[in-house]
């Protein structure tokens, strides 16, 4: 085994090897959109600490639930992205992290999570997050091995990041999912029905979430087209070619962009600080693929990055600031 090869050794050295190879910076594509949901889901009138309460918990979820799913992808790919000169360097693939360290990492968060999303229930008398944990974490663990099998994978991993607005909006306020209240007396379970009204604008965020993270999900596989059809790895781009996939691409954001003016028709909160929003993504989507279409492989790291990582972020900001507004 070369030098650059060696597992890490000591804590510090291996979680920091751990956080670069899991993309950290890549929660700017979910995270936005959590905190959204949780500021439409906010009751009218509510203590501070109560909001400080639910937002730090929701947060830390995010974390532990991505951080889990991103080491799961890493350890059941690892022979994949040995063999694939661009992901060859990755962590368990190069042998800098051991197989071992990196379960024993994933069950930790894993773990964390489930006790986190009970906190909501001990702290705030709501047991759904709870309840739902462990559906949770095996769904969005389910996209590491799709790819072996359909080339749906780029839609399950957008369902995955599109549970993240519903998740946060059940923890803070059930009924505005359409469940009932969920919480335990010292001697019974009673359940009961929200005041608050269905939203749907939540579930239309959640589809344009689940549309747009596909549509670049698809980009971000053209760099593999020829890898994946050598393994036999399923993908919309080893299935259609270049092109194929890039007008695939196009047709599932232009859903996404019809999803979101949807969502900003039928969310009362949302005024003219995410209409504003809804025209920027308009743009940043169009921009992204003519982008695409100019500099080719080139121009990916600018497509699916950068672009979309404002997308979320002017979204999440726009939005926060028209429901508190």
């Amino acid at each position: 085994m070369s030098a650059a090869a060696t597992p890490s050794s000591g804590l510090w050295s291996r979680l920091s090897v751990m956080a670069g190879d899991i993309k950290l910076s890549h929660s700017v594509f979910a995270l936005p959109f959590a905190i959204l949901a949780a500021c439409m889901a906010l009751p009218q009138k509510i203590v501070v600490k109560d909001v400080v309460v639910r937002f730090v918990l929701v947060v830390l979820c995010m974390g532990f639930a991505r951080t889990w799913a991103m080491l799961v992808n890493r350890l059941v790919d690892k022979e994949f992205d040995a063999a694939n000169p661009r992901t060859a360097r990755r962590a368990f693939a190069s042998g800098r992290l051991s197989v071992h360290s990196g379960w024993i990492a994933a069950a930790t968060c894993a773990g964390l999570f489930v006790f986190t999303a009970g906190l909501f229930g001990v702290l705030l008398g709501n047991y759904w997050p709870l309840i739902l944990s462990i559906p949770v974490l095996a769904l969005i663990a389910t996209y590491s091995l799709t790819k072996r099998f359909t080339w749906l994978c780029h839609i399950v991993l957008g369902l995955s990041l599109a549970i993240a607005p519903l998740a946060a909006a059940l923890a803070v306020t059930p009924g505005l999912t359409g469940l009932p209240t969920l919480s335990w007396g010292a001697h019974d379970i009673t359940i009961g029905v929200e005041l608050n009204e269905y939203n749907p604008a939540l579930f239309y965020l959640a589809a344009m979430v689940l549309t747009w993270v596909a549509g670049f999900d698809v980009i971000y596989a053209l760099q593999d087209i020829e890898f994946d059809r050598s393994k036999r790895l399923h993908s919309i781009p080893a299935a259609l070619g270049w092109n194929g996939a890039a007008w695939v691409s196009r047709i599932l954001h232009l859903a996404a962009f019809t999803f979101l003016i949807m969502a900003w028709k039928t969310e009362p909160r949302f005024a003219w600080l995410f209409g504003a929003g809804v025209v920027i993504v308009g743009v940043l989507l169009v921009l992204e693929h003519v982008v695409l279409i100019k500099r080719g492989k080139a121009g990916l790291d600018m497509a699916f990055f950068t672009i979309n990582g404002v997308v979320s972020c002017i979204l999440g900001t726009l939005g926060a600031l028209d429901c508190w507004l």
